[in-house]
């Protein structure tokens, strides 16, 4: 049983995919059906094969079919299949680590370098956060989280771990930035209520806002751990898919900037970063996950229980010859970030066109639109409503802003990556006239 009295799933993020699975969008056999705009994955609906292909799938298909050792599980010709099929050493293939690490550090530009050793393999980063919370945190226990955050932590980081969240209040005024007196606040709301903080968690880029982190917001986080003796849990699995600038800074990157000042507060220990090819290389079904830490206590701890959700030989293997085909890897992040950016480019203008603006980002899979001007009234009730009109009357399922526990109602997640151009488009054109049919009232709008 879970330690926690609620799994998460009783949330709006989750109840519109159980709408949406009840009435899905199709182009011929279902063309009034819901379109998900809600699931944030690189992937895209084929019109012609009328089936979920990735945005930068063709990509990976054409690798496969110009190497086809690699799937057929063989090595220079010959089949490697009983290996594989054989009960393999739990801390992972070696050679997986390896090229993980190195395709991390090319990301980044080789700015920071990984070791393959600090490295533990788990069954993608949903189970990487969980392991690390139950590596750093006891039940009751506490993780300062910013907001907006992905719905999805509520279940992930607490049902089984018994841990709270706290959240770090962001707002719009500033972008949502993380600021030193939110970070504050919501550490002495922990120590009020008699509650241990052991940690920050942050993800950067950001679920659901799509920025990245600045070098001062970095510093302060830094700044803070180290005066709380906390850790940093960085969940980096959009890192990949940073399409403009400013570019992308990770909590590593940042605390080896500052080696020599921050030598001896231990915080190059205490600072644990969970990645995954499921967004970047648009691959979620294989479950390749990471989390990397220079603590070997929480390194030796965490390899024991990814025992649990281990990742198969197979898929190992074939994840292995992907990433080592360096020049592939680096072209397709290249296109794939070059394809995420137009597809993003094509729903900001026109939801702009509509006269809905979206937070200015850089990176992800997904906007953050600004909806508060169609509330009835300030109120997350209000958030609710507009809500339930754009997913059974609009058909659209898009994440509230409340879901994502922002603390200002009226803002939503949409996501654009999953679906064709084409489905793009008829998305946007459902949300014109969704607002061109809406009577304005002074405090808002009334559907």
């Amino acid at each position: 049983m879970g330690r926690c009295d609620t799994h998460g799933q009783d949330s709006s993020y989750f109840s519109g995919w159980e709408e949406y699975e009840r009435n899905p969008y199709h182009p011929s056999l279902n063309p009034s059906g819901i379109i998900q705009m809600g699931l944030a994955e690189n992937q895209r609906v084929s019109l012609t094969l009328s089936k979920n292909v990735q945005l930068s799938f063709d990509l990976l298909e054409k690798w496969l079919a110009n190497n086809p050792d690699a799937c057929a599980f063989c090595r220079n010709g010959k089949s490697i299949f009983r290996e594989l099929a054989l009960f393999q050493d739990y801390r992972g293939l070696p050679a997986l680590k390896k090229v993980l690490a190195k395709f991390m550090e090319e990301i980044r530009g080789n700015k920071v370098s990984f070791d393959p050793n600090k490295i533990v393999l788990t069954a993608g980063a949903t189970s990487a956060n969980e392991i690390l919370v139950f590596c750093i945190a006891n039940p009751g226990e506490a993780l300062l989280v910013p907001t907006p955050y992905y719905p999805g932590y509520d279940r992930d980081l607490k049902w089984r771990t018994g841990i709270q969240i706290v959240p770090i209040q962001c707002s719009s005024s500033n972008n949502f930035s993380i600021t030193k007196s939110a970070m504050e606040e919501a550490y002495q709301l922990a120590q009020k209520s008699h509650v241990k903080v052991k940690g920050i968690l942050i993800t950067n880029p950001s679920n659901p806002l799509g920025t990245t982190l600045s070098a001062e917001e970095l510093n302060h986080l830094i700044n803070f751990a180290v005066s709380k003796n906390i850790h940093i849990l960085s969940d980096r699995i959009y890192s990949g898919s940073v399409f403009q600038s400013p570019s992308f800074i990770s909590i590593t990157e940042a605390i080896e900037c500052r080696k020599k000042e921050l030598d001896g507060t231990g915080i190059a220990e205490s600072a644990h970063v969970v990645y995954s090819l499921s967004k970047d290389l648009g691959l979620p079904g294989f479950r390749i996950g990471l989390l990397y830490s220079a603590d070997e206590k929480i390194v030796e701890a965490a390899t024991k229980m990814s025992s649990f959700g281990l990742i198969s030989s197979q898929t190992q293997y074939l994840l292995t010859n992907i990433l080592s085909d360096k020049k592939f890897a680096r072209y397709f992040t290249r296109e794939n970030k070059r394809r995420i950016q137009m597809q993003r480019k094509i729903l900001a203008t026109g939801l702009e066109k509509a006269g809905i603006l979206c937070l200015s980002s850089n990176a992800g899979l997904f906007c953050w639109l600004d909806m508060r001007h169609h509330l009835i009234e300030d109120t997350y009730e209000a958030e609710e409503v507009l809500w339930k009109e754009l997913l059974y009357k609009v058909g659209l399922n898009v994440s509230p802003g409340s879901s994502c526990h922002c603390n200002e109602p009226g803002w939503c997640r949409v996501c654009f990556a999953n679906m064709s151009e084409n489905t793009l488009k008829l998305s946007i054109q459902r949300i014109e006239a969704f607002v061109k049919s809406a009577v304005f009232t002074p405090r808002g709008v009334i559907v």
